[in-house]
């Protein structure tokens, strides 16, 4: 069996989520463990080069982690046509043009969401790769953590019986950038620069529900501006016009009905940045990034209440953690072969630019509630 060269250009990797999850951890890994094999026993080498507007940063990053290509040209990189792919890891604003370029460059594309900033423009990138041929898709992340994983296999157990509610909780406090450091860009606090939590975390929502709990047929949601000025990168102080936190009520296909919490200005008290929990008729259950909770019907305590009482039952106690019998991969670099094995061996995909541009629906779903102060429904999307 031989070893497949995959020719692949890397837009965004200086950004955080670009860098860390998808080149690091990612592609650096995937090339590490010698590629990903296909089923004929082949072997495909993801061959990349990094693109960047800052040319000494982009060359840092190719020599730190042993890659022999880079450049500032993304013309260029697009009119080879050895590279075949094209990944796109950064700002939301420019993702629909250079997702366009790509797909008229006879690229298959594969980026981060959201894929546009509004359904219009999502939608027209879909076509485009349809009618062009091209394999696509969409980071759909959250799918692939150890806990909500563990969610899928409590239900398709039947643990839950009839699923009943979801409760969502994510969130941490993100400071201000005047006092310490913000540990997020500050464009995503600029609505003019296609920022807000909405627009970012309500495209996660959409593919969690519709993969986990039933597709979202509604909304309801309100969002605020709670930290209404911040501090840039260079320290100076700017008005932050986009929703930094937002509540959202959902109702699923077959009844149930989900609410999920989003706040960059929370602080945790909770067993992780991000928490679920799953009720249905025969048990519930808790999970986090990795771990998972579970209570069966037949462990239910029987609570009575009593204000009149100190509580000394410890609620916490009658959980049990679902065991670690699998052995959990990255969940980017696991979706980043999945993608690769599609390009190169037509393996089934389903995470296409239709998802991500359902999640994109769903953002502007949440954000025309938020304005008129309405439960919207949640159409299809017709290609």
């Amino acid at each position: 069996m031989t070893t497949k060269r995959l020719g692949l250009i890397m837009n965004g990797v200086t950004g955080r989520m670009g860098l860390n999850q998808h080149l690091i951890r990612s592609i650096v890994a995937i090339r590490e463990q010698g590629g990903v094999l296909l089923g004929n026993g082949d072997r495909i080498m993801p061959d990349p080069i990094l693109v960047g507007r800052d040319a000494e940063k982009v060359g840092a990053l190719a020599k730190r982690y042993n890659i022999e290509r880079h450049t500032t040209d993304l013309d260029r990189a697009l009119a080879d046509k050895a590279d075949t792919v094209f990944f796109d890891a950064a700002t939301t604003q420019a993702r629909p043009s250079l997702l366009t370029k790509a797909i008229n460059a006879g690229k298959h594309v594969y980026c981060e969401k959201p894929i546009a900033t509004n359904l219009e423009e999502a939608v027209e990138v879909v076509k485009l790769a349809n009618a062009k041929g091209l394999k696509h898709g969409t980071v759909q992340d959250k799918l692939f953590l150890p806990g909500l994983k563990k969610l899928a296999f409590l239900r398709d157990s039947g643990f839950f019986g009839r699923m009943l509610s979801v409760r969502g909780e994510f969130g941490y406090w993100v400071f201000e950038g005047g006092w310490q450091e913000a540990q997020r860009p500050s464009w995503n606090y600029r609505a003019e620069d296609g920022g807000g939590i909405i627009l970012d975390m309500v495209c996660h929502w959409r593919y969690v529900l519709d993969n986990l709990f039933g597709e979202v047929e509604s909304v309801v949601c309100i969002g605020n501006t709670d930290i209404p000025e911040r501090y840039d990168e260079k320290g100076k102080q700017y008005q932050a016009t986009a929703d930094d936190s937002a509540y959202a009520t959902f109702k699923l296909k077959g009844g149930v009905i989900a609410h999920i919490n989003m706040s960059w200005v929370t602080r945790v008290y909770r067993d992780d940045l991000v928490t679920f929990q799953v009720d249905g008729t025969h048990g519930s259950a808790v999970a986090g990034l990795t771990d998972c909770m579970i209570q069966a019907r037949q462990a239910t305590p029987r609570p009575v209440w009593n204000p009149d009482e100190k509580r000394l039952h410890d609620f916490y106690a009658d959980w049990q953690k679902l065991p670690d019998n699998v052995v959990y991969d990255n969940g980017f670099k696991e979706q980043w072969e999945m993608f690769i094995r599609h390009v190169c061996e037509d393996a089934p995909y389903k995470y296409t630019l239709l998802e991500g541009a359902k999640g994109v629906q769903l953002a502007e779903c949440a954000l025309k509630s938020w304005k008129e102060r309405r439960w919207i429904d949640v159409a299809p999307i017709v290609v």
